[in-house]
């Protein structure tokens, strides 16, 4: 496929959206992109490095409806091949993509996530979902959503860069060392992690990595529950440290949950980067994490919102350090096997291209 792809993306750039950043580096370095159009500013924060090499192609839009700047993306691409309009996520940006789409003679398509697809009422997502070239899911939670609707989906993870994360040797203990990365928010359940490890017997101590609304809360939860001193919250940090954060932990906890707005996380990205990294994931079975964490193999599932599941898992773990370190080789396999962002990426080419041909 030549260059005639345009691609509509949400806010540009936002740090959380990695998996998005790679993958149209990847789509542009094919030469399969026209142009790429942001319909609102990022989030502020230190962006991932990929997003600076994007920079100088991305083009935003001004603010106004979707029809608004479907017409004004149309305009500014006067003159340029298009061969498909695709947007990453399945709310604002399809809308943008399917006014523009319709307005060049082109088709639209759409990749979606988790929240962004439940940001759309069934019947609304039906619909855009059955008249695009093609509809990509990238975890098998929202795949699921989509296909209940009766919208055909190609499944495709964004996969993890195995070159950036790699495993290495695990530290020694004790303290078990624990890691968990993530938004402050409720959806990521860490107020159930400090209620775990209030009961979690021997020698451990966690670092938090992330900022967000519930630092607080949180902060003030550690101290009620008297574990203030084994746990430091470390604060948001760039792509570039990840990798040290996983090289020092001894266990990766992704305490997911599903929020009073009814959001949940997909396949959070920590925990195909934890499991890159040759770590021990203790997750939450919620959304699609079981299709990347085989249970009792690669890390171990527990019941969402089960603080007392979530300290016998853990507790596991501090007891049997080598069972920890079995399953992060075991995980470093599976991502190779199934997670691999140039395999994954690949997928998603071959796609688009008999998409939009």
């Amino acid at each position: 496929m030549t260059e005639g792809l345009v691609m509509v993306l949400s806010g540009f750039p936002r740090r959380s959206e990695t998996f998005a950043l790679n993958e149209i580096a990847a789509l542009a370095a094919r030469g399969m992109l026209t142009a790429v159009f942001a319909t609102k500013p990022g989030d502020g924060l230190s962006p991932h490095p990929v997003a600076a090499i994007l920079a100088p192609m991305i083009e935003q839009l001004p603010t106004g409806t979707p029809s608004e700047q479907g017409a004004a993306l149309v305009a500014r691409l006067r003159g340029r091949r298009v061969t498909g309009v695709h947007a990453y996520f399945a709310h604002t940006p399809t809308d943008v993509a399917q006014a523009a789409s319709c307005r060049l003679g082109v088709r639209y398509g759409f990749s979606t996530h988790a929240k962004d697809a439940r940001k759309v009422a069934p019947e609304a997502l039906r619909q855009r979902g059955l008249g695009a070239a093609c509809v990509v899911a990238c975890n098998t939670d929202v795949a699921r959503t989509l296909r209940t609707e009766g919208v055909a989906t190609h499944l495709i993870p964004h996969g993890v860069d195995l070159s950036h994360f790699r495993p290495t040797p695990v530290p020694p203990g004790p303290p078990t060392r624990l890691l968990a990365v993530g938004r402050l928010v409720a959806k990521k359940g860490f107020d159930v992690l400090l209620e775990a490890l209030t009961a979690l017997q021997g020698p451990w101590e966690l670092t938090l990595v992330g900022d967000g609304p519930e630092r607080a809360r949180l902060e003030g939860l550690a101290t009620e529950r008297g574990i203030a001193r084994q746990v430091h919250f470390a604060g948001s940090c760039t792509h570039a440290a990840l990798p040290r954060l996983y090289a020092e932990a001894q266990v990766v906890v992704v305490p997911s949950v599903e929020d009073a707005t009814g959001d949940r996380d997909g396949l959070p990205n920590v925990v195909l980067e934890a499991m890159a990294s040759g770590r021990a994931v203790v997750a939450s079975d919620i959304g699609a994490t079981a299709s990347a964490i085989l249970s009792g193999r690669t890390g171990l599932l527990v019941p969402p919102r089960e603080a007392p599941a979530l300290t016998r898992a853990l507790e596991r773990l501090v007891r049997q350090p080598a069972l920890g370190v079995d399953f992060g080789r075991h995980a470093r396999r599976r991502v190779e096997e199934h997670f691999d962002l140039g395999r994954c990426t690949r997928r998603l080419e071959r796609v688009l291209e008999t998409a939009y041909a």
